[in-house]
């Protein structure tokens, strides 16, 4: 019987890095990083019974500094990055890096739950993102349902396009974008889109979002001002390839038509602080998360401007020709956007969100104190998307 009651698990380190295990389809996993100055970072591997509702967990140590970002690969479990601090010559730099974890690190751990974390394993580096040239790297990027062979790291002003080989124990950059511009432009964050062959990015800089050929490395769209403030964070709709969405300390969320940029589509306003995090859900699009300093995160159905605005799949074309050439659409209002849920469980900066890679109604998120709360979408809309 599933509940739709919250899971609590405090981790005793503040943190601001989550991900879903991508590669993992079966098992409701999630990993952790965590940010301490005193002691030794760690990544916590969050695995989800859903049957029992209950957590159990496993650390390993990330002795590297403090992490900032995490990603997991699309197609090893083994396999992530991580964006983290580290000093030296006493000033702090951003580096970027791909680990794997110990091959045994599932075994024993659950008869005697807290041995993993009295005898931590450690992550094995496999190789470095970063080169003199370019330092600081704000996040890295997975190719969307890749083989795991490249990623894309985000360094002050440069976009680095990585191949991965000799199993991930070698990167060289096959190409590189730079912003131009005035004054000290740095990348904030990035998405990198599922459609078109995966041949396209979208980055955050400032207030200002812009688009990238993957094949050119060259500029194909920019929204100068998208946000009041700062751009926080970007998701593509999964099933509309046009659609984009954004959000920033103005405190909004807002949605995109990337053919034309000149307004947003959508705007949301349920925030009242900067929001750090938004998340399409991977199958139902309209369902999409976000998450804020406020200390709240909100689940919101844009069933409007979803693949399925009347309750129903319809392609992007006939959205693009007007209402009008289908009949059976006449007289037919789409469903109303609504706000489905607000979740209070945290009580500091919900910096992430992610949906779950092995179940599409379950998420979690992380907030600033080490809490990290794992809920479901409401039953009664799910089975209202499902029937």
């Amino acid at each position: 019987m599933e509940d739709d009651a919250p899971v609590i698990y405090g981790l005793e380190f503040q943190a601001r890095a989550l991900t879903a295990q991508t590669a993992e389809t079966d098992a409701i996993r999630f990993l952790v990083g965590t940010q301490s100055l005193k002691f030794d970072n760690q990544i916590h591997i969050i695995d989800f019974d859903d049957e029992n509702n209950i957590i159990n967990k496993n650390v390993l140590l990330h002795q590297a500094g403090e992490i900032w970002h995490i990603g997991a690969s699309p197609a090893d479990k083994a396999v992530l990055t991580t964006c983290y601090n580290k000093t030296s010559d006493s000033r702090v730099v951003s580096c970027a890096a791909v680990w794997r974890m110990p091959s045994d690190w599932e075994t024993g751990s659950h008869e005697s739950p807290d041995d993993s974390a009295h005898n931590p394993q450690t992550l094995e580096l496999l190789c470095h993102l970063d080169d003199s040239a370019h330092s600081n790297a704000a996040c890295v990027l997975w190719e969307p349902m890749g083989d795991g062979k490249r990623v894309i790291s985000l360094a002050d002003n440069h976009a680095l396009l990585w191949d991965l080989q000799e199993s991930s124990t070698q990167a060289t950059v096959s190409s590189t974008a730079t912003l131009e511009g005035k004054g000290q432009l740095k990348f904030t964050s990035g998405k990198w889109s599922p459609h078109h062959n995966c041949s396209q990015l979208a980055t955050a800089n400032d207030t200002a979002i812009r688009g990238w050929d993957l094949r050119t490395m060259s500029q194909i769209y920019c929204i100068d001002n998208a946000h009041g403030q700062l751009v926080r964070d970007l998701d593509f709709n999964p099933n509309r390839q046009y659609y984009l969405a954004s959000c920033g300390d103005d405190c909004k969320v807002k949605f995109w038509d990337v053919r034309n940029v000149q307004e947003p589509v959508k705007t949301l306003e349920e925030h009242s602080h900067w929001v750090w995090s938004v998340r399409y859900n991977h199958s139902h699009d309209q369902l999409v998360l976000t998450a804020s300093s406020d200390s709240r995160l909100i689940l919101s159905n844009m069933v409007s401007i979803s693949s399925e605005p009347f309750g129903h799949l319809v392609d992007d074309e006939e959205l693009s020709e007007g209402e009008d050439n289908h009949q059976e659409e006449k007289g037919k209002e789409p469903l109303k956007d609504s706000v489905v849920s607000t979740y209070e469980e945290h009580e500091d900066s919900v910096y992430a969100a992610e949906w779950s890679s092995a179940d599409p109604w379950l998420f979690a998120s992380l907030s600033y104190d080490g809490r990290l709360v794992i809920n479901r979408v409401p039953r009664a809309l799910k089975y209202r998307i499902l029937l």
